[in-house]
């Protein structure tokens, strides 16, 4: 009877178990259709859940679609095609990272970097990918047991080491805009010299191309115990560039 589906889906929809519901007679695997519940169920607030269960298992099952990751709550559908590690959502203008599904864009660490999570009361050090400890057994992000395939593994390292260079490009290209306005504003009469400006914008523009072709060295250099000393290296110098 109408009264009986009514509460059967109602029920369904309110404890968010609507989609792929089934007849309840036991032997009967029938779906009904929203056309259908539409007719049965009276209540607005009721189909806009129902509405909004649908649209929650459409997005779950297309793999190219998420919801936007910002914390603060956003309801928009964002297509991660091409988004990489710097999505920008268009209602909340929430920057996402999707290459490693950590909730925001996080330059200029890498995602290796943001895998790597420590225990705030005992220091344990453990993979957020996979939960397994940091060390020794799991070293780095490139042996977790999440990256299923060599294949994978050689397109994450590539694509960790591309956005890095990437990044480092464009904020040296910032440094050189900074230069040109900088040179600009000194030949202006009455301007106290702003030469330790243009001196920093320089020193800023070399350290980013250094940063940018050590990504390149990294990627191909075979050495382990030598890449040891290159990271350190570059991580320091990369702090103190930001900070500069």
């Amino acid at each position: 009877s109408q009264p009986c589906w009514s509460e059967y889906l109602t029920t369904r929809i309110e404890q968010n178990m609507i989609v792929n519901c089934t007849c309840p007679i036991s032997e009967c695997r029938a779906q009904p259709t929203t056309a259908f519940i539409c007719s049965i169920i009276s209540s607005e607030e009721i189909i806009a859940k129902y509405e909004k269960a649908l649209l929650r298992g459409y997005v779950e099952c297309c793999s190219n679609l998420t919801w936007c990751t910002n914390p603060q709550g956003c309801d928009q559908i964002l297509l991660k095609d091409g988004l990489g590690y710097g999505a920008a959502c268009s209602k909340c203008s929430w920057i996402s990272c999707f290459n490693c599904n950590f909730p925001e864009a996080h330059y200029p660490a890498s995602c290796s970097h943001m895998s790597h999570m420590t225990c705030a009361k005992c220091n344990h050090g453990f993979c957020w990918r996979c939960l397994k400890p940091w060390r020794p057994t799991h070293k780095d992000y490139y042996n977790c047991s999440a990256m299923v395939s060599k294949a994978a593994w050689q397109e994450k390292r590539f694509q960790d080491y591309n956005e890095r260079c990437t990044f480092h490009h464009r904020a040296r290209e910032f440094a050189t805009s900074l230069r040109n306005r900088v040179s600009s504003v000194s030949e202006m009469p009455k301007i106290r010299t702003l030469t330790f400006v243009l001196d920093a914008c320089k020193a800023l523009e070399q350290a980013r191309k250094v940063l940018a072709y050590s990504c390149v060295y990294s990627y191909y250099n075979q050495d382990t115990e030598s890449m040891d000393v290159v990271e350190q290296q570059t991580e320091s110098l990369e702090l103190h560039t930001n900070a500069l």
